[in-house]
Parts: structure tokens; sequence; C-alpha cells
């Protein structure tokens, strides 16, 4: 099994392996693609690799509508009825405005302008000119210069200061149009990280966030970046920040998944080991976070997040009937972690999907013994 993860990782970035795996009781073979001994996962209804929907974690027909209408016409002004709409302190609203200034930053990568053409996201730029105490403009807007640092700078760079300067204080902006909304203060997370804030500054942003909305998901994925190893933090504090949010989670709180979110920050480079992902520290987290998605409500923006980080240490531990469980739930939509952190988000899930249907398979599974 060892040698099918190193030629997983060579595969990663070049080719499509779906689907190429022979499923036989005696372990998964690599096999020519057509091989009528190859898992297919069509045969479970699973979407092909180019209809994978590569910017949210999962459905949201209502925002798919808008972006739709605001990219088409260049006209902000549903984008700006849709967030008033949406519940304040919901996780729903935080990733609207996320994918708001996502698809305003994409839009500038591949427009950027010149002498004879309109920069990409001009959309954004007239929604803040026309409607400046528009409070769901106001935080698109700040959110798109955290974004924008991230993707055009190299952290600690003086451009990259620059722009996390300006994103400082638009987020400033948007909490004086809505006292109460905790969004701004999210977005100023990634500002703190970028910039370096002292950890009791942090932690004074953190507070402001916990008296709005305390159960708050989003922000608290957010904190932990903070807290990780590779920026102001260490894995020991790390743990213990998503271990104290999983233990306060109230029932039906996806916060109980925070400990899988820690360990995933702090995964070696490189690790294929099997043992790894089958060992205490991983099988508690990962037993955590089955748990937060057998209480949540389906209807949780969050829930596509939790299981597709599943999938991820399902299939690397080898437990293929659970992962299939969580791939059926989600599959259509790979705007998630870890997916996200490739250059094609679509071919790693591809990846991963193939090796839990075959698995599944080589195990004695088919499509009629799959649960939907």
């Amino acid at each position: 099994m060892q040698i099918l993860w190193v030629l997983m990782a060579l595969a990663m970035f070049s080719v499509v392996l779906l689907p190429v795996f022979r499923r036989r009781r005696s372990g998964i073979q690599l096999v020519t693609p057509g091989d009528p001994d190859a898992a297919d996962p069509a045969n479970y209804g699973f979407l092909r690799q180019e209809e994978l929907d590569i910017r949210m974690p999962g459905p949201d027909a209502d925002l798919l509508n808008v972006l739709d209408v605001v990219q088409r016409t260049q006209d902000y002004r549903a984008a700006s009825q849709l967030l008033a709409g949406t519940e304040t302190e919901g996780e729903t609203r935080w990733q609207r405005v996320q994918a708001f200034a996502g698809a305003a930053a994409l839009e500038l990568q591949q427009h950027p302008g010149g002498v004879s053409e309109t920069p990409g996201g001009q959309w954004l730029r007239v929604w803040r000119a026309e409607a400046p105490k528009d409070a769901g403009g106001a935080a698109v807007h700040a959110e798109f210069l955290v974004q924008q640092a991230w993707r055009t700078s190299t952290p600690g760079s003086d451009d990259f200061r620059i722009i996390m300067e300006e994103a400082r204080s638009a987020c400033g902006d948007a909490a004086l149009l809505s006292p109460g909304d905790p969004i701004p203060y999210i977005i100023e997370l990634s500002v703190a990280r970028g910039l370096g804030y002292s950890q009791p500054e942090f932690e004074k942003l953190w507070l402001k966030i916990l008296d709005r909305s305390p159960s708050h998901m989003g922000a608290h994925l957010a904190a932990l970046h903070y807290w990780c190893e590779k920026w102001h933090g260490s894995r020991e504090t790390a743990y213990a920040f998503a271990e104290a949010a999983a233990a306060r989670a109230p029932q039906g709180s996806l916060l109980a998944a925070m400990p899988l979110f820690a360990v995933f920050e702090h995964l070696p480079e490189v690790n294929l080991v099997r043992s790894f992902y089958q060992s205490e520290v991983v099988t508690k987290a990962v037993h955590g976070a089955l748990y937060a998605v057998h209480a949540a409500r389906p209807d949780d923006p969050m829930l596509a997040h939790v299981r597709h980080l599943l999938i991820c240490f399902l299939v690397r531990g080898e437990r293929w009937s659970e992962a299939m469980d969580q791939l059926v739930r989600v599959d259509g939509h790979v705007g998630a972690l870890p997916w996200t952190l490739s250059p094609d988000p679509a071919s790693d899930y591809a990846i991963y999907r193939a090796l839990a249907v075959a698995g599944y398979e080589a195990n004695g599974g088919s499509p009629a013994t799959l649960s939907h």
C-alpha cells in the first residue's frame, strides 16, 4: 500500500487517475484506464471531474444565481440584496462574502485592465462608490483586499503590508456600518495573521467575535491559523485551542470537528505512512469529526467543509466504507480543504474519490451496498 501513496503523490499534479484502480481483495493496483476490472466512480452516480464545482464546498443555489447575474451584467445590486437578506451572525453570510470577494479577485486576476480594457471586478468598485453605507459591500471589499494580499504579494513584503493595512482599515469601516456583525472582525483575523498581531492584540479581537457569535465555525477556523506552528503559535497551542472549542461546543455544533482541522494544519510536508493516519491522535480527531457531522443539522453551511476533510483522512486511513459515506453527500462541489490547497482541486478530489471506490470494492462493496 505504501507504493500506492507514492504513485498517487507523483500523479497529483499531472494526470487524472480516474478510473485506474483494480478492485481485488488482495489489494488495490494501478491499471490502464478502461480496464474491465477497474473501479469506476461513475457507477455510483459521481460527477465527472470536469463537472465538479470548485467554487464552493456545497450547494448554494441562491449564491450561484446571483454570482451569475453579477458577473454577466457587472451590476452589484443583486449581491447587495442577497447579503442584506442573509442572517448576519450565521455561517452562510460569511461564505457568501468570501465568494463575492473571491469572484472579484479572480476577475481582476484574469483581466487586470489596461489602456483599453476595464479591470475585472469593476462591479465591486462601483458598489463601494455608489453605496458607501452598504454593510455587505464594505465587508466584501475588506475580504477582497485580504484575498488580494495573499494572492498577489509575499507575506512580509512591503506590498503585502500595504494591502493588509488597507484591509485593516476597511474592516474597521465595515464594523462601523454593522455593529453587531461578526464578519468584519472575522476578516480581520486574516489581517492579524498576516501583520503579526501580538497575542494580546489578537485575543482582544477574538473576544469581539465571541461576543457576537461564540459558536461561529468559520471564525474558529480562521483563528486556528493564527495559533498554528507555521504562524504565531505552536502545535500545542493550536491543539489546545481546537480542543477547547470542541469541549464547549453546543449540541449539534460542528466545533466538535475542530481538532481534525488542527491535526491537518500540522501534517508533515510529506507523510505517506499509513500508520500515522491510524494513530491515536488522528483516530480521536476523526471520531470527533464523525460525531460532529452525525449530530449537525443537515442544512448547516459548514457541514460540507468537515465532510471534505474527513474524506482525506478516511482514505489515508483506508477506512473505505466511511469515506464513501462522506463522498455520496458532497460529490459535485470541491471548494473546500484539502482540495483548495492544490492548483487543481478537482483533480486532487477525483484521485481520492477513485481510491475510496477502489478500496470499497476491494473489500466487497458495490453500488448496491452503499447507502445514500
